[in-house]
């Protein structure tokens, strides 16, 4: 694919969703949207030297590790780390609202302090030669987006990120939680294309409320490059993904929830030889009939029995009659 191509559709780097089994069930159903990572910390990687959690499989790419930090230098160095084990695009966190980001000094509190991050996103450049890109929100608390946000992509444009994923929403740093930011703040999608107005030279994505392949192509076709979509390719992987190839990337077949629960066996099968549990797997899966009949069985079978010990390929295989066996009514 052309550089970016693969930013067309995304999916969100989300904290203990996005691993590597969720994101492998997510190649399933799309050969080509860009994956993320959950947040990995630059503190955890360089001081703390957990580099497992940049393991991945070679079939995940196109993916992205998104990192969360403020150290120009620690950043730097885990973006190095990021870039040698292979990953295809480095991304910043600055939207995160979390209080215990906040008292790490990254995410969406690095708003308020545009040199900064772009002294960060310099040192990271400076480190790899794969891309470095930010992820954002338009504002946070009392800041005005209209003024805040050319702002914030100006001084980063001059370090040289070309890249952004901006989430349409201002984050609350004070009075709402992580959950509420994530729904309470009104969405400004027409300041995200203002933007892409303004910025033309800039690759432009935008996040927050999308839910379906047609929300998404009706914004790409309003001027935005790339649309990242996070819970609904979470909670409905099959309705947002499956498609996605001939309806976003306009290549490939769509890909039935059936033939990804299949195409999953052969992994699952590999993680228990290695003495991993069903249910680490599995747990990404129960979203995946959502809206057919049977899927309330596929979901009791799969979340009663996948944490048993001995739990294996057996239990797949019957929530998969479970589902594919129900009558349409």
């Amino acid at each position: 694919m052309t550089k970016y191509q693969a930013d067309r559709l995304s999916v969100a780097p989300m904290m203990d969703w996005t691993d590597r089994h969720c994101r492998f069930l997510h190649r399933q159903l799309s050969r080509r949207a860009l994956l993320y990572t959950e947040m990995v910390t630059s503190a955890a990687l360089v001081r703390g030297g957990a580099l497992h959690l940049l393991d991945y499989g070679p079939e995940e790419h196109p993916v992205a590790l998104q990192l969360g930090g403020s150290d120009p230098v620690e950043l730097a160095e885990a973006a190095a780390l990021g870039a040698e084990a292979g990953y295809d695009e480095i991304n910043l966190n600055v939207g995160c609202p979390s209080d215990r980001v906040q008292a790490g000094c990254f995410g969406a509190v690095l708003m308020e302090r545009p040199a900064l991050v772009a002294d960060c996103v310099a040192a990271m450049r400076a480190a790899v030669r794969v891309e470095v890109t930010v992820k954002c929100r338009i504002g946070v608390d009392d800041q005005d987006p209209e003024a805040v946000l050319p702002d914030f992509l100006s001084r980063l444009r001059d370090v040289g990120c070309e890249k952004f994923t901006i989430h349409a929403r201002k984050a609350w740093l004070q009075g709402l939680s992580p959950k509420e930011n994530r729904d309470i703040p009104p969405l400004d999608y027409p300041l995200v294309l203002r933007m892409k107005e303004r910025f033309p030279e800039l690759h432009l994505s935008i996040n927050g409320g999308i839910t379906t392949l047609e929300q998404a192509q009706a914004l790409l076709d309003a001027g935005m490059d790339g649309v990242m979509i996070g819970r609904a390719a979470y909670h409905d992987p099959a309705s947002v993904l499956g498609a996605a190839d001939p309806v976003i990337f306009g290549a490939g077949q769509a890909v039935s929830a059936e033939a990804a629960a299949r195409a999953m066996m052969p992994y699952i099968a590999a993680h228990l030889a290695t003495g991993g549990k069903l249910h680490q797997v599995t747990r990404h899966m129960l979203g995946l009939f959502t809206g057919r009949p049977g899927a309330r069985s596929w979901r009791r079978i799969l979340s009663e029995g996948a944490s048993r010990p001995g739990a294996g390929l057996a239990l797949l295989e019957e929530a998969l009659e479970a589902v594919t066996g129900a009558p349409v009514t």
